[in-house]
């Protein structure tokens, strides 16, 4: 691959940054690095009533999130497609003045009227007019009649797309301005890129963005159309019905390594079949030509897990520094003079083992802060059955007075087990949901330790009232 290698991304700021445009980033991130070339981002900001500058921002932030930053050598830009626009008339003046495109006044009324068809593309009328620029005439491209346009994609392989298939097409708008085709061709050569890394929904465009390429007498760039990426009920991930926003799943507690290392493996995998690995490995394994024309499934839980595992191979200190932004309000249920950062830090080891996402940090840590324990009923009600008031009772009385220690802890509640006729996990329940409220958590023994025994027995004397209060036998379900 030679050095000289200039890929670019090129999204538009209408909105969150889309985990599509990020695996293409990545793509061409890879691909820029890997030569020693260079990663161009361009903001294609022409469109004024969509466009908004807190996006544009975004988009740098989000990818600096995931380790594409203005820092690194390979970066290039941003360059915002809106500063070029006079380069971009000046181009359709010039294909209009060799030949190359000519001025149309029809309207879609017209071309229906015509062709009695609402779905025939355009069928040349203007071209032999002799039309000039005037307000409300589109400048059209002159598209060969004959031949064929070869498209050699590195993942979709040749393609051959009939000239005379390919309508006359716009290159600029009425007043003038000029449209996508025409802008994204003018400054990728402008720009000197040499491999074009998209997503398989521009493939459309390619035949029509290299018929301009060569009307330039120039070399088109290295076409590579990444495969499709869907969800679940194999449909194209959708902004109106997925999560799709690369700021939603960092906001969620997702880590930009688990992200990154995700998102490269959505239409390519490294050959040794090894997935969860860091960054500068995948780049180092990472082929363009081994990306797979099927289309990518993103599965959540796939995601989840690898976060889970990137989570567990942080550093205790990491993980702690981690978790800072869901330890206060609005994210945290307690206020600040509730939270004891010794306590958590205390805990913080017990919890790392069994996140998926930074962001439950807070269900699992919220009891011990709290004045009381959260009220989760469907945990209530499948731990509370007859006889917990009973189980609660003797846990109580073993731990009134005993070593406030979870190897102390932990031979009551058996002992209070063994009293039972019950397992100790099957004790267990009525005292967790006692004092955290929930079923599921963190290891009952050193949490609890760190609860206190004020506070336990408190809780613990808490349910038991609750339990025996009149009428709420009718209230628990039987077995």
């Amino acid at each position: 691959m030679s050095a000289a290698i200039r890929v670019r991304f090129a999204p538009s700021p209408t909105g969150m940054f889309h985990v599509g445009g990020a695996r293409s980033a990545l793509f061409n991130w890879a691909l820029a690095r890997q030569a020693h070339g260079r990663f161009v981002l361009r903001i294609e900001d022409t469109d004024a009533e969509r466009n908004r500058p807190e996006w544009a921002e975004g988009i740098i932030s989000a990818l600096a999130a995931i380790g594409i930053s203005r820092d690194d050598p390979a970066f290039e830009g941003p360059y915002f497609q809106s500063h070029s626009t006079g380069l971009h008339r000046e181009a359709s003046l010039r294909l209009f003045a060799e030949g190359r495109a000519y001025y149309c006044d029809c309207t879609r009324e017209d071309l229906v009227r015509r062709t009695g068809s609402q779905q025939r593309g355009y069928d040349g009328y203007c071209r032999d007019r002799g039309l000039r620029y005037e307000p409300g005439r589109a400048l059209r491209f002159r598209t060969p009649d004959t031949g064929s346009t070869i498209v050699d994609d590195v993942v979709r392989g040749r393609t051959e797309f009939p000239n005379n298939a390919i309508e006359d097409f716009v290159v600029a708008r009425g007043d003038g301005t000029p449209v996508f085709v025409l802008a994204n061709a003018v400054d990728d050569m402008r720009e000197g890129i040499t491999h074009v890394v998209r997503g398989e929904e521009h493939l459309s465009n390619t035949p029509k963005q290299q018929l301009l390429w060569e009307a330039f007498s120039a070399a088109p760039p290295v076409w590579a159309h990444l495969p499709v990426i869907v969800n679940e009920r194999r449909q194209k991930l959708s902004k109106r019905r997925d999560k799709v926003g690369l700021e939603d799943y960092l906001a969620d507690g997702y880590l930009p390594g688990a992200l990154v290392n995700y998102l490269m493996l959505l239409g390519w995998g490294p050959r040794d079949g090894v997935e969860i690995r860091p960054y500068n490995e995948l780049e180092a394994l990472f082929r363009l030509g081994d990306v797979s024309k099927a289309s990518a499934f993103f599965d959540a839980r796939k995601l989840a897990a690898f976060n889970g595992e990137y989570i567990r191979a942080l550093r205790v200190d990491e993980f702690i520094g981690a978790c800072q932004r869901w330890l206060v309000p609005p994210y945290a249920p307690w206020a600040p003079a509730q939270f004891d950062a010794s306590v958590f830090q205390a805990v913080a080891e017990l919890a790392q083992t069994r996140l998926t996402v930074l962001s439950e940090i807070t269900k699992y840590v919220d009891w011990l802060f709290l004045e009381q324990p959260p009220q989760d009923e469907a945990s209530w009600a499948k731990a509370m059955k007859p006889g917990a008031e009973d189980i609660l009772a003797s846990v109580r009385k073993s731990w009134a007075d005993a070593d406030w220690t979870a190897e102390t802890l932990r031979s009551g509640l058996e002992a209070a087990a063994a009293e039972h006729g019950l397992k100790l996990g099957k004790a267990q329940e009525p005292v967790r949901v006692a004092v955290s409220g929930r079923t599921i958590g963190l290891p009952l023994f050193e949490s609890v330790e760190l609860l206190g025994r004020e506070r336990t027995v408190a809780r613990i004397d808490a349910a038991v009232a609750k339990l025996t209060a009149p009428g709420q036998e009718a209230q628990v379900p039987t077995p």
